[in-house]
């Protein structure tokens, strides 16, 4: 859910292609020709699911990145290199298909009604599964996440090289959460209620509880945004009453940035909230896998709270001010305030003591055998 370096999606930047434009583009770009094609929801690029005529109807998605992002070729390709890196470290991300001339994407022309921008296109291989969003989640998938959320970064900072990298020291990112204070800008958006106002003490608190002590995180590349959306598993489990799940995908690599260990896992915590009937107990179960791989310092659990609430807001308040510059995807761009801002609220009104209590407690007991 990302829109550049640049603080303020711009309009008009979301590509508009029909499937008959976007499939000829398949062909013209990758030389493959598109026995089937269908358009997939997004922020603020385009995606398709396409099946091409070849043997065993290998299926990709095709993905056309917003003209704002596309003038960062670099960041594009750090992103796409650390998707091919984590493959081949064994986890479940998607690869690129070569264009024509060997390519791993391509600057292309898009929509010509909309002028002369420029699209960077990439065909990625399809991964199957179901989001986390369409699934009951339990502790069993949550730890997953969690412990899956510490391995990818921790693989990802440790051994992942590539002249692009660089790009990732993102400043300004909006989606980054040390720039949660940035938010001040676009919170004109959500109008004038109780939700603004607890925005406006999130941001305070995190100007003062969290800025600070930024210094003692530990730094690593952040994935940026497993949502319950990004995040796909299938059933391992025949069982009904007790489903055990895998993570059969990670999607959406185009929030990374370099940030910190505890900005992963409260991410995390923050979307897995989301979908769930007790959501303030989540946290625990998803701080119980992340810490199975890289335990957390007593500052960076010390920040938990305001972290998670700064990711609430930062969705909330983006996706107020992204749909008013595209309202005809307001449905798609305001899908976590369903659930969010309750959830928010219902953080405060429970306050950081108790929450982080039922958190660490639920984590701890991980410690002595695993919870059902």
């Amino acid at each position: 859910m990302s829109s550049g370096n640049d603080c303020q999606p711009q309009p008009l930047a979301k590509p508009t292609l029909g499937e008959r434009e976007a499939a000829e583009l398949v062909d013209r770009v990758f030389g493959l020709k598109v026995s089937w094609i269908r358009s997939l929801p997004s922020y603020d690029d385009q995606n398709f699911h396409v099946r091409v005529s070849a043997a065993g109807a290998e299926e990709y998605v095709l993905k056309i990145t917003n003209s704002e992002d596309s003038q960062e070729p670099d960041l594009i390709e750090a992103q796409t290199r650390a998707m091919m890196f984590l493959s081949a470290e064994g986890f479940p991300s998607a690869t690129p298909y070569l264009t024509r001339d060997g390519h791993i994407m391509s600057l292309e022309s898009g929509d010509t009604r909309r002028g002369s921008k420029k699209y960077m296109v990439r065909l990625l291989t399809y991964l199957p599964g179901t989001p986390v969003a369409k699934i009951t989640t339990n502790a069993q998938i949550l730890y997953e996440i969690g412990k899956l959320a510490a391995s990818m970064d921790k693989v990802l900072s440790e051994k992942f090289q590539h002249p692009s990298v660089k790009s990732l020291h993102r400043g300004q990112f909006i989606w980054n959460l040390a720039n949660v204070p940035l938010l001040d800008q676009y919170i004109y958006a959500l109008g004038q209620n109780k939700h603004r106002a607890v925005v406006e003490q999130v941001i305070e608190q995190f100007k003062g509880k969290v800025i600070p002590k930024l210094s003692s995180f530990r730094a690593c590349i952040n994935h940026g945004d497993l949502n319950d959306h990004n995040i796909l598993v299938d059933s391992s489990c025949a069982s009904l009453e007790n489903p055990q799940y895998r993570v059969s995908g990670i999607l959406d690599f185009s929030d990374m940035s370099y940030g910190y260990y505890v900005f992963e896992v409260a991410i995390a915590i923050m979307y897995m909230m989301i979908e769930s009937p007790e959501p303030l107990s989540v946290g625990g179960h998803v701080l119980a896998g992340f810490e199975s791989v890289l335990p957390l310092t007593a500052e960076e659990r010390g920040a938990l709270f305001l972290l998670v609430s700064g990711r609430f807001a930062q969705s909330l308040v983006i996706a107020a001010h992204t749909a008013l510059l595209y309202p005809e995807n307001k449905e798609y761009l305001t899908i976590t305030a369903k659930t969010g801002w309750k959830h928010l609220m219902m953080m405060f009104e429970v306050g950081q003591e108790a929450v982080e209590r039922t958190w660490f407690e639920t984590a701890q007991a991980y410690t002595q055998h695993t919870p059902v």
